[in-house]
């Protein structure tokens, strides 16, 4: 059990700006994980198993890509009770992403808003720390560990496959899933990916490489698109139907969805400060969007389709709202920053006695 309350450091974190907390975070994690430390933030993990794209959950709470996007800090989230974590974006090549300030806190809302860009250290060093990370050598179930793959800012679009090629990869051998992003508002042209012929032809050619990873290396990884909340209903059909068409086999679904990504609209921070900020907008304004598009998804795919809802969790409550929506399991990210690791025991302890 945790011996530091986060509501003793959070004032500490929310006096500095949103970026210098968050790398003060990392770093803090980063030092302390696998030694007598990290009992400051570690729970015992709720153990609620579902199973799911062929995989055993421990729990139905995991952390949303973004946080931890070069993998410095596996073992010190796990400690936190997650059932699973996902770790990046990360792209073939390291890159700085956008220039700072890129991060601002909203507070009133209980949200953030970030343009970072995909900033990482590049393909090779983060899978030298995901080969670092011990969590798998931890008696019982082991949490779960997604790989995030994204493309450099400096690939064209219509390049776009070759960079998310590289990267599932270098990623396949080390994954229990693969997430495949292509909803970040901070990429330029990124979610033209989502439109009906360019994601055809994306999980097309990912979806044979995919077939010849799991023939070499004997293990089949699922694989999870990343979409955006901004999508309207024909834009989900559009994508719901070509997932069918490539993920879908004899009624068994081999890819799942996340949903979602952070949104572009502001109408629901208009007036706060750094609401006119770009980037993309997560916390309690993206919660109601993004069980619109998992409720859309879930009734065109149907029952068994994977999908993993992420988006505006904060409490228990939310999380279970998330669950009946259609999510089969769910995601938190800025909860985490506002409410701290209790959350993750929150969330997963109402799920397991309310979903």
């Amino acid at each position: 059990m945790s011996l530091l309350p986060y509501s003793l450091a959070r004032p500490f974190l929310f006096a500095m700006d949103a970026e210098t907390a968050h790398e003060h975070t990392l770093a803090m994690l980063a030092r302390t994980q696998n030694t007598p430390l990290a009992w400051a933030y570690c729970q015992e993990r709720v153990q609620d198993p579902v199973q799911l794209a062929g995989l055993t959950f421990p729990n139905r709470v995991g952390l949303a890509a973004g946080l931890d996007k070069n993998a410095h800090c596996i073992d010190g989230l796990a400690a936190m009770g997650f059932g699973f974590v996902e770790v990046g974006t990360v792209t073939p090549k390291g890159q700085p992403g956008n220039p700072k300030p890129r991060m601002f806190r909203l507070p009133e809302a209980n949200a953030l808003i970030n343009r970072l860009g995909f900033n990482n250290e590049g393909l090779d060093a983060f899978l030298a720390n995901v080969k670092l990370a011990k969590f798998r050598s931890k008696s019982g179930t082991p949490m779960l560990l997604g790989l995030n793959i994204g493309k450099n800012a400096a690939t064209p679009i219509e390049n776009a496959a070759d960079d998310y090629l590289i990267c599932l990869n270098g990623v396949y051998p080390h994954a229990d899933y693969v997430t495949v992003n292509i909803s970040s508002p901070n990429t330029k042209n990124l979610r033209e990916l989502q439109s009906d012929e360019a994601l055809d032809a994306l999980i097309g050619t990912l979806a044979k490489r995919r077939a010849e990873l799991a023939q070499q290396h004997n293990k089949q990884v699922p694989v999870f698109i990343k979409i955006a909340p901004d999508l309207d209903g024909d834009q989900i059909a559009v994508i719901a139907a070509t997932l069918k068409r490539h993920c879908v086999h004899e009624g068994v679904p081999s890819w799942g969805v996340i949903a979602t990504n952070t949104t572009i609209a502001r109408d629901a921070v208009q007036g706060m400060v750094h609401a006119n900020e770009t980037g993309g907008l997560s916390g309690a304004p993206v919660f109601e969007k993004s069980n619109k598009v998992i409720r859309q998804l879930r009734a065109a795919m149907g029952p068994n389709f994977p999908i993993i809802g992420v988006g505006g969790i904060l409490s228990g409550d939310d999380a279970v709202a998330k669950i009946k929506a259609g999510a089969d399991v769910v995601q938190i990210y800025t909860g985490l920053i506002y409410k701290g690791p209790a959350l993750v025991k929150e969330a997963a302890l109402a799920i397991r006695d309310k979903a």
